[in-house]
């Protein structure tokens, strides 16, 4: 891993220099020992920039198994219907680089990559993945794991109903169903389908 001089004026300044460089060793592209954490998480967080460096932060989520360690040094994910707006999507045809974090709640076991994306229109993986719009192939460059001492850990928790599955429809998010979206959504949408079940997934603050 590589520090930038602003890195290292923090770490002079707290004297954790040679801790850093201690941790930064070990982080090298090769996720084959992170395979089975990586495919048996459920979520993770997305972090990406556009070209002029404005940041975005998003949660990807699926069924474990939505992202796959394709090769030693490469893993991937869909990209499932969302609001629209391709924020993520965006910028990763704008700058490349990114960031995943990968959490286990249940023991708060953490692990950070970071890399370079890219998504093919084309990429094969899209008959494999249900529900996919695009895949995001990210080639790591750093992935270490990461002190778990501030995670919150949390029990089993329901899956998502919106996640895609094999053979079956999942239902219309009700944000969809709001006449203020009349008009905007995508030309065969299935919420423009009155038939079609939905579900609540209207954020609540």
């Amino acid at each position: 891993m590589e520090y930038r001089d602003a890195h290292r004026v923090l770490q002079d300044r707290f004297d954790t220099r040679r801790l850093a460089d201690r941790l930064g060793s070990v982080a090298g592209d090769d996720l084959t020992a992170f395979k089975d954490f990586i495919e048996a998480r459920d979520m993770f967080f997305l972090a990406t920039a556009d070209a002029g460096g404005q940041p975005q932060c998003s949660y990807k989520g699926g069924d474990p198994g939505f992202v796959r360690v394709v090769d030693a040094s490469t893993l991937a994910f869909p990209l499932y219907d969302g609001n629209g707006m391709f924020l993520s999507a965006g910028n990763v045809t704008e700058n490349p680089s990114v960031g995943l974090l990968f959490i286990d709640f249940a023991n708060g076991s953490r692990l950070r990559l970071s890399g370079e994306a890219s998504i093919d229109p084309s990429d094969p993986l899209l008959a494999e993945l249900p529900g996919a719009k695009l895949v995001v192939r990210v080639r790591a460059h750093a992935v270490f794991p990461n002190c778990r001492r501030y995670v919150h850990t949390h029990g089993p928790q329901r899956r998502s109903v919106f996640v895609p599955v094999e053979g079956a429809q999942p239902p219309v998010p009700d944000w969809k169903l709001d006449e203020w979206f009349d008009g905007t959504l995508a030309d065969g949408d299935p919420a423009l389908d009155a038939t079609n079940p939905s579900a609540p997934s209207i954020p609540q603050f």
